[in-house]
């Protein structure tokens, strides 16, 4: 037997993107972002509204890094995801984030989350709140890399936004081999 829960903005799971820009003066802002993913091979896309001094910053320099939040940087990440940067401008110092200026677009790469997905504004649709970015590079840190030189999520260790419980999950271990386990049923 099912229970129905009606129409709510659940789904498992959800990952933790840090968005980050640069505003007029090349100050970096970041904020937390649980709505959002890949929108085609080179796209990925976000839920965020107009009022963000986050989402005025993207549309003003036309490039965001979107960062995987993880657990040793979840208080950080918190952080930046309740206080606004049209209130606070140094909110990207408070949480102590430091960021070096990607190389391929003009958005800050945030040093202390070791995963970063490089990004040019596509589009923006403040009606529906949809941004769209086209993925112009992927880097990570040696760090959380594998023996063949891949990321290995052990090492990353990604949360996830729990929005059922407003809690934070870490991704777990693996329990399969995808593309090759439904093979069995073939």
């Amino acid at each position: 037997m099912r229970k129905n829960f009606g129409v709510k903005p659940w789904c498992y799971p959800q990952p933790v993107f840090i968005l980050a820009a640069y505003d007029e003066n090349g100050i970096a802002n970041a904020m937390n972002v649980a709505w959002g993913g890949i929108h085609y091979d080179d796209q990925i896309a976000m839920c965020i509204s107009a009022n963000h001094k986050t989402t005025e910053n993207i549309l003003a320099s036309k490039a965001f890094t979107v960062s995987m939040a993880d657990v040793k940087n979840l208080i950080a990440c918190d952080y930046v995801g309740i206080v606004s940067g049209n209130k606070v401008a140094d909110k990207f110092a408070k949480a102590g984030f430091t960021s070096t200026k990607s190389d391929f677009v003009n958005a800050p790469v945030i040093n202390e989350l070791p995963m970063t997905i490089e990004c040019e504004l596509v589009s923006y649709n403040p009606e529906s709140c949809t941004l769209i970015g086209r993925i112009i590079n992927v880097s990570a840190d040696e760090s959380i890399l594998d023996k063949d030189g891949k990321i290995d999520p052990a090492k990353l260790s990604p949360i996830t936004f729990d929005p059922v419980h407003n809690e934070y999950r870490v991704i777990g271990e693996r329990v399969g081999k995808a593309f090759g386990d439904g093979l069995k049923l073939k």
